[in-house]
């Protein structure tokens, strides 16, 4: 099954020129290079992008992240440790989310900027999370929850530029994942961050298993 969701992704991407975006506990980005390209022989260690054959000689960009959803889940971690500190204990995380998001769905915009990569990258092992414009005035969670979104796909957009999506002819971003599931302030900035339209639904669930995949053989590397 997870064989005929991947072939039926890669087709996917192939057929509609598409980027392949999955947020979940991490992050996976992936689309077809234009023909012709061959990857230099020996890869890149720094490079934040791997090639995977494809079809036709063709071959298959890809970036795999290791901050995405998780990137929440510790800023929620964080949080219920330092209300159990001050004697508030919270039964369930979850229950922070929607408020979260509440807080910054209703802030219009912040001027807040974080570089979340708290658990470093494969061609980046030793980066660390980074916070700067910051103020007594931008430190709510209406401020810092949208900022957090947008870190993550600036951090994506560093490893997958858009100028490279434009080149290799890609038209439209197909996203899915699980953090994208719940979480509408992340969904705004995917699409603030990529001048293409993105795709939600059931096109979604049978393109990302091509990024996964891939996202598979770059963990068995490690």
């Amino acid at each position: 099954m997870e064989m005929e969701r991947s072939e039926n992704g890669i087709s996917c991407v192939q057929a509609s020129h598409s980027q392949v975006l999955n947020i979940s506990t991490s992050a996976q980005l992936a689309f077809a290079m234009p023909a012709g390209f061959i990857p230099a022989c020996v890869p890149d260690a720094l490079s934040p992008n791997s090639y995977f054959p494809y079809f036709s000689g063709s071959y298959l960009a890809v970036a795999a992240l290791l901050n995405g959803g998780n990137v929440m889940a510790t800023f929620v971690g964080m949080l219920t440790a330092w209300m159990k500190e001050r004697g508030v204990e919270i039964s369930e995380e979850s229950t922070i989310y929607p408020q979260l998001i509440q807080a910054a769905q209703a802030q219009l915009n912040t001027d807040l900027r974080v570089i979340p990569t708290v658990l470093g990258e494969r061609h980046a092992a030793s980066s660390q999370g980074q916070g700067s414009n910051i103020s007594p005035w931008n430190l709510s969670l209406g401020h810092v929850t949208p900022a957090l979104c947008r870190g993550i796909l600036d951090n994506l957009i560093s490893m997958m530029p858009l100028q490279k999506l434009l080149e290799a002819g890609v038209e439209r971003v197909v996203a899915s994942g699980s953090a994208l599931g719940w979480n509408e302030v992340l969904k705004q900035e995917v699409e603030k961050a990529f001048p293409l339209p993105v795709v939600y639904g059931k096109d979604v669930d049978s393109a990302v298993g091509v990024a996964m995949l891939c996202s598979d053989g770059l963990s068995r590397k490690q």
